[in-house]
């Protein structure tokens, strides 16, 4: 059928084969348009599900994160004040030293006792001594230089040689490095 006889053809039609001819042909236009909206509604859909997805995902590495810095502020919530005793724990220490000179005993007792309360306190808030002793390996990371002296003998050279002051550690992490003399 050639493109005449399809114009007669319609000229031919009957006002109700022309009308349920559009009706067809506006079906049609709607079916493709509902598909269309169907369609966008669809992507739509996975567009938000994406959106909901990625904050989920965000805001559970925002929990994540703020857990682990609250627990890191418990472990040294008190850092500050601990730092801030440490010099008192070595005049306690110094003046043991001292007190063990003099015929005294009973004040020697009663100063260490709370020496020992004071250490025993820090101790139970997170508190450890960083042990260091002589002929230990110097390590950079955890030792603090504060001279080098020639060594007394060969195996020492390298070497701790002294402990100026006593280093600590709150949790993992050291809050005053030992200063030690190294021998070279």
């Amino acid at each position: 059928m050639n493109t005449e006889d399809k114009s007669e053809e319609i000229n031919e039609m009957t006002p109700e084969e022309q009308a349920e001819l559009d009706l067809e042909s506006d079906d049609n236009e709607h079916q493709e348009e509902i598909k269309s909206i169907e369609e966008q509604l669809q992507e739509d859909l996975n567009n938000e599900k994406d959106k909901f997805l990625r904050l989920f995902a965000e805001f559970e590495n925002y929990k994540k994160r703020t857990s682990k810095e609250r627990m890191d502020l418990f472990k040294t919530a008190g850092q500050e004040v601990i730092v801030a005793l440490l010099p008192i724990m070595d005049d306690f220490d110094r003046a043991l030293k001292e007190i063990s000179k003099s015929t005294d005993k009973e004040l020697f007792k009663g100063v260490d006792l709370i020496s020992n309360k004071f250490k025993e306190t820090l101790k139970s808030k997170g508190l450890q001594e960083i042990t260091t002793k002589e002929g230990d390996a110097f390590d950079a990371e955890v030792h603090d230089a504060i001279t080098q002296i020639p060594a007394p003998s060969k195996k020492l050279k390298g070497k701790i040689i002294d402990v100026v002051e006593k280093g600590f550690k709150l949790g993992d992490k050291i809050i005053r490095h030992p200063k030690v003399v190294v021998g070279n």
